[in-house]
């Protein structure tokens, strides 16, 4: 099980955790003769993409439901009720602790991971959590869900969105998840800005500066579907953490 984050709103967290996810669907053919992936015995990986907090969810007739939750479980193998997948979700595209305290709401991290139902989630041989915003999201009253991270002592994955000023968040992100005692099992390059100017220099330098090994970039995409952002990126290392981890 990870966790994935950003360096911030709008980095592609959930492009990129729902195409982890279908790249990973896509080694259950090659299981049992990739001894990256030796860790797991059966040539079905089955996979769950999972959003706690969400908010800019949009109001239908079986209640509100939120885009990038809805995306992960279409990329998920394991079919799970929204409700579990996505058990926090709020009607205005605003600032979750702000959102919850509107509709009175707490979002403090032990509530947080009271709604996890971790059995279930349990059941994947690949699960991805994927936060909202960035690492140090506030939950209100001086708490974060870095919190929830820390006591489930989940492995990161932090999605670097690569636009202007990116060298710095994602040093301060890698900073600031090292510091609260966490493994980055890896990253990922995405590029939201296609008019970045120096991509290659910048991508570069994020290489020599990050300590995780580096799962790939995905590209601007003219149709930034799970499927064609699955193509840029290696799992593996995200296995082999787990092996080492086992």
């Amino acid at each position: 099980m990870f966790f994935v984050t950003g360096t911030d709103t709008d980095s592609g967290k959930t492009l990129v955790s729902s195409a982890l996810l279908t790249a990973v669907n896509r080694l259950g053919a090659i299981a049992s003769a990739d001894s990256a992936v030796s860790i797991l015995a059966s040539n079905t990986l089955s996979t769950l993409g999972v959003k706690p907090i969400a908010s800019g969810c949009a109001q239908t007739s079986e209640g509100l439901r939120n885009a990038d939750a809805l995306q992960l479980m279409t990329s998920s193998s394991l079919k799970l009720a929204y409700s579990t997948i996505n058990p926090f979700t709020f009607e205005p595209a605003i600032a979750p602790h702000i959102a919850a305290a509107q509709v009175g709401v707490g979002l403090a991290p032990e509530v947080i991971i009271e709604s996890l139902d971790l059995a279930a989630f349990a059941q994947a041989d690949f699960c991805l959590i994927e936060g909202a915003g960035g690492w140090r999201l506030p939950l209100g009253e001086g708490r974060y869900l870095s919190e929830v991270v820390q006591r489930l002592e989940l492995p990161v994955i932090l999605v670097v969105g690569m636009k202007l000023g990116c060298l710095n968040h994602a040093l301060l992100t890698q900073e600031a998840i090292l510091a609260d005692g966490l493994k980055i099992a890896g990253w990922v390059a995405n590029r939201v800005d296609p008019n970045m100017s120096m991509f290659a220099e910048n991508l570069a330098s994020l290489k020599e500066m990050m300590s995780a090994p580096f799962l790939g970039c995905v590209p601007f995409l003219d149709d930034p579907s799970a499927e064609n952002a699955a193509d840029y990126l290696d799992t593996s290392p995200l296995f082999q953490s787990a092996e080492a981890n086992a």
